[in-house]
């Protein structure tokens, strides 16, 4: 457990970092524990870490010590109920101190060059959040983009540039892997960076345009509500998650692909945000992308994906080849591991993934993973489930970008939002092939998402699980290996590699 001491230093830290009225006050937050059932002999292990203005521990056995400390910090014969209303009462968003370290940060780690489109979709929003501050008004921005389209990497950018402006920007996700990667990879020189980075229902209690800008990366996995079962009672309503997101800043700029709706109960379509909008009087200014980044620069490898997969018109189209992009059919689970093994050999990155048409099960007791994910001779665990790391596999949120990742198959929820320069990919028995049609079969799917017929009709797990295998087939930067347990899937899918393309 967190040693009391370094809870009651974050509480201060994020006290001065976030609350306006404190910004330059921060010689004013004092902190300490008071372990009122405790004593000195009791709990001497703790008093190993010394003491500081941030955070200091008292204990029951010294209580007088603790009066007296509170009596040093209060000014005497002076009522603070003025002071108090004012801190109760001030904008919450970072401060000017916690944006230039957090601009440091993301600025020095940003990797990309920002290209053509993606170079004039930031511009645009750097003008729109100008033109809201200068008119005092309110608007948004939706810009839109498959795979590889750069949207994470504006987005980051975006962050750096705004935090170094001084506007009160943050950045938020609806994926736990993503957002606590974002957090170790900005945050791991300053770990106050790290709070920089939230969640979508981080902000049911905002007060409305505190923030100049929420930059919603993965904004397709926007949902409904933001309540869950960990949410108090005191914000359990039915406020849609979208309402949160609008009020929370002056400019919230929504980036997403359509295509990458994987649960039920996600509402992060332009459709959905424009709506919403024009009900409100927000002006929305929509931005489209083209799908050329990521795939090794194979836009035609997105097109294919999207026919094969009926979310673009005209039907599976055969694959005539790209220099830029290998894509493989194989016909056993082995050859698809060997060759992402000869791809780590050779010092790239790989990854399987599968659709959820397995039980997912929890580790032994003894540590050691259940190999759930069999076909035939052939079996691997999944990822894990939970924030710790178990028998050498990565936490869930790590699985993406921790090398022992490798070891296990990953869903879709851990692979959203990351790429690799392999991709091998498992297409489940819940989307097969039958003459000259895909058919959705919800009884070989496991999601317990999915279970419920009335909630998720046929038809609506049918458009679902689509969506999913889009996700794990766009995945790849070089390349993409591609496996499935039917025969008449897979050779479908084979007939479709011409020898045009001389690795197939």
């Amino acid at each position: 457990m967190t040693h009391p001491v370094l809870q009651v230093r974050d509480y201060c830290d994020y006290l001065v970092d976030f609350t306006v009225v404190l910004e330059y006050r921060s010689h004013a937050v004092a902190g300490a524990a008071y372990l009122h059932n405790a004593t000195t002999t009791g709990v001497s292990d703790l008093q190993r870490l010394p003491g500081d203005q941030r955070g200091r521990m008292f204990t029951g056995d010294r209580r007088g010590e603790f009066v007296d400390y509170l009596k040093s910090r209060l000014a005497q014969g002076r009522a603070g109920a003025a002071h108090a209303d004012e801190l109760l009462h001030s904008r919450i968003a970072p401060s000017r101190q916690l944006l230039t370290v957090a601009a440091e940060e993301v600025q020095k780690r940003e990797m990309f060059v920002l290209l053509d489109e993606q170079r004039d979709a930031y511009n645009f929003v750097l003008h729109s959040v100008e033109r809201a501050r200068r008119a005092d008004s309110k608007s948004a921005v939706v810009i839109t983009g498959g795979p590889g389209s750069g949207k994470s990497v504006i987005a980051l950018s975006l962050m750096g540039e705004l935090m170094r402006q001084g506007r009160a920007a943050m950045h938020a996700t609806g994926s736990r892997s993503f957002t606590q990667t974002l957090r170790k990879v900005a945050g791991k020189r300053s770990p106050r960076v790290q709070k920089m980075f939230k969640y979508f229902n981080s902000f049911m209690d905002a007060e409305p345009n505190d923030l100049d800008v929420l930059i919603l990366d993965e904004a397709h996995r926007v949902r409904e509500t933001s309540v869950n079962r960990w949410t108090k009672s005191t914000l359990r309503t039915s406020r849609p998650q979208l309402d949160e997101l609008f009020a929370a800043a002056r400019v919230p700029v929504f980036l997403l692909d359509e295509n990458q709706v994987v649960r039920p109960g996600e509402q992060g379509t332009v459709e959905d945000i424009e709506k919403y909008a024009a009900e409100h009087g927000i002006e929305v200014q929509r931005i489209n992308l083209d799908d050329q980044f990521r795939c090794g620069g194979s836009e035609a490898y997105v097109e294919w994906v999207q026919r094969l997969l009926g979310l673009h018109r005209g039907g599976p189209i055969s694959w005539a080849g790209d220099p830029r992009f290998d894509v493989q059919v194989v016909d056993s689970p082995f050859q698809l591991e060997d060759i992402m093994e000869q791809q780590r050999a050779e010092g790239l990155g790989a990854r399987i993934t599968a659709g959820y048409c397995w039980k997912w099960s929890d580790p032994n007791k003894d540590g050691t993973l259940v190999n759930d994910v069999e076909l035939g001779d052939w079996s691997k665990p999944w990822n894990l489930k939970g924030e710790r790391t178990i028998g050498g596999a990565p936490a869930a949120a790590f699985w993406a970008s921790d090398p022992a990742g490798f070891g296990q198959v990953g869903c879709v929820c851990t692979a959203q939002g990351f790429e690799h320069d392999y991709a091998g990919v498992i297409i489940g028995r819940d989307l097969v092939w039958r003459s000259d049609r895909w058919v959705a079969d919800r009884t070989e799917n496991k999601d317990p998402d999915f279970r419920n017929t009335k909630a998720v009709g046929n038809e609506r797990f049918d458009e679902l699980v689509r969506n999913v295998y889009k996700v794990l087939l766009t995945r790849g930067m070089q390349g993409v290996v591609i496996y499935s347990p039917d025969r008449e899937t897979r050779q479908f899918l084979k007939t479709l590699i011409t020898e045009a393309d001389p690795r197939a």
